[in-house]
């Protein structure tokens, strides 16, 4: 299905069409004739005696420049090339065409002053699969994710390197004519209007709202299994005791884990036994911890709606015929809301970290062996496992750490405040690949835990999820190399499979 632009706001899961899965895109009628118009009153602006900021001034530090209207267009290509300034390596493919989508989406609301052909531009790479290499660090956040997006600019007029079907980079050239697609020739304040917004930092954190939704359920079923593994208790999760304390997110992740675990025999073997009176707190208090990063991630949504509806350019074209200069390219509020959501991410990895190191401890596992090895001694089980998960807890510890509380001046102090939206973006994506790897570890030990309780059946939904895991990775047996086998559950925890195999048993989890 098509995602149409027409003027107004895009939701969360188009950009995710669209980025990751190669949706089509389309310019509505409506939105053309909104930026035709919004083009003429720019056009009479850029020959104003007043100077305009972008349109017949430099910019930055140079805005008291004045440009000739003739030189014009050719301030446009000059800011393209100068911007184009990243280094690094290439940023996700995904990541590109949420940046060019979104920033199409900013044009057709008419408030740009560019012409239909520039969004059309953008559209057309988009659909014919031709990327531009955008270098991973080049954006402060601020006066929008200037280096980022003059890489893909400088796709659109044909210099730059582009990727395009299954090959690696090319001249952008080659592969706009490969893809039967012309040159854009930017004209009075289009290039400016190309790189002044928030779209990398916006579609970073897009992307990271819709990964972060199946792992945050995804974490409850992980600690459902655990739980059964280490013979805990269901009984802190009952409804009465989640609404003496209701935030949204804790009841949600309370009841899944009641879901869960019903009918569990493994919960219903040792229900009145005295070392379930009080479970540890990974297991006892992972409502507390995964419901606050779904709260988190309701947080962050709200920002990213926010923005996905907002004209974000500067200056803006307004429909009295006025040119204003505005302050929202400034990334502070996506920068402050991919910080939290990774710290929330970071929080839920380290809590499911301390149930796998629990199921492993032949102290602490209400007998199970020791890492769950056959033959421990002769094999080392599940030891190595929980060692790559501590990392990848350490390494989101140190990624947790705030972006958006960092600035460095820039264009001669005129920039005095940053936002580092755009670094923040980055890491929260990186929390998020480790967090899935972190899940994907304690799936495949909690499985384990669960073939060691036979002959307890643990819960219809906890053994559609263990049987899923049976399909693609080995049971017990002798030490084998475990990469291939935790490589196959970041798999199945990233396609939201999990969710799926407890879904299709117990029913829709919140």
């Amino acid at each position: 299905m098509t995602v149409t632009l027409r003027g107004g706001g895009l939701a969360e899961e188009q950009v995710v069409a669209v980025a990751r899965h190669g949706e089509k895109v389309a310019l509505s009628p409506v939105a053309r004739t909104r930026m035709d118009r919004s083009r003429t009153r720019a056009e009479r602006a850029s020959s104003s005696r007043e100077p305009v900021y972008g349109v017949s001034t430099g910019f930055g530090a140079l805005a008291g420049t004045r440009v000739a209207p003739l030189r014009q267009p050719e301030l446009q290509l000059a800011l393209i090339r100068s911007h184009a300034a990243g280094v690094g390596p290439p940023v996700d493919v995904e990541v590109v065409r949420a940046m060019m989508l979104l920033r199409a989406r900013t044009l057709t609301m008419g408030l740009s002053g560019v012409r239909p052909q520039v969004a059309e531009a953008l559209l057309a790479a988009l659909n014919a699969g031709v990327t531009p290499v955008v270098p991973r660090y080049g954006s402060v956040g601020c006066s929008g994710d200037l280096a980022p997006l003059a890489h893909v600019a400088l796709v659109l007029v044909g210099e730059g390197e582009a990727i395009s079907g299954d090959g690696g980079p090319k001249p952008a050239a080659q592969a706009l004519r490969a893809a039967g697609l012309k040159l854009l020739k930017l004209e009075t304040k289009e290039g400016l209007s190309l790189i002044n917004g928030t779209d990398g930092m916006l579609g970073m954190l897009s992307l990271a709202c819709s990964d972060a939704e199946i792992l945050f359920r995804t974490a409850d079923i992980t600690a459902a299994m655990s739980i059964e593994g280490l013979l805990g208790t269901d009984r802190p999760f009952q409804a009465h005791l989640h609404e003496i304390r209701p935030h949204p997110g804790q009841v949600a992740s309370a009841a899944n884990l009641a879901l869960l675990l019903s009918k569990s025999d493994i919960v219903a073997s040792h229900r009145h036994s005295r070392h379930a009176v009080q479970d540890s707190y990974s297991m006892r208090c992972s409502p507390q911890v995964a419901g606050a990063a779904r709260d988190t991630l309701d947080f962050a949504r709200r920002t990213a709606s926010v923005e996905l509806a907002s004209a974000i350019d500067n200056p803006v074209v307004l429909e009295n015929g006025s040119v204003e200069s505005t302050g929202n390219f400034h990334g502070e509020p996506l920068a402050f809301a991919s910080d939290f959501l990774a710290i929330a991410a970071a929080e839920v990895g380290a809590i499911a970290e301390r149930r796998v190191d629990r199921m492993l401890d032949p102290h602490r596992s209400e007998g199970l062996p020791p890492f769950l090895a056959e033959e421990p001694g002769v094999n080392s089980g599940m030891m190595v496992a929980q060692y790559t998960a501590a990392a990848l807890v350490a390494e989101n510890r140190r990624l947790a750490a705030p972006a958006s509380v960092d600035s460095i001046p820039t264009s001669g102090m005129q920039e005095d405040h940053v936002s580092m939206g755009w670094g923040a973006g980055l890491k929260l994506r990186s929390v998020i690949d480790n967090l899935t790897s972190i899940l994907a570890v304690e799936l495949v030990v909690a499985a384990r835990a669960l073939d060691l309780r036979l002959p307890l059946q643990p819960s219809p939904a906890t053994s559609a999820v263990r049987a899923l895991v049976r399909k693609h990775i080995k049971g017990m047996g002798p030490d084998r190399v475990l990469a291939p086998e935790l490589a196959a559950a970041v798999a199945l925890v990233r396609s939201g499979g999990v969710i799926a195999a407890a879904e299709g048993v117990a029913g829709r989890l919140r």
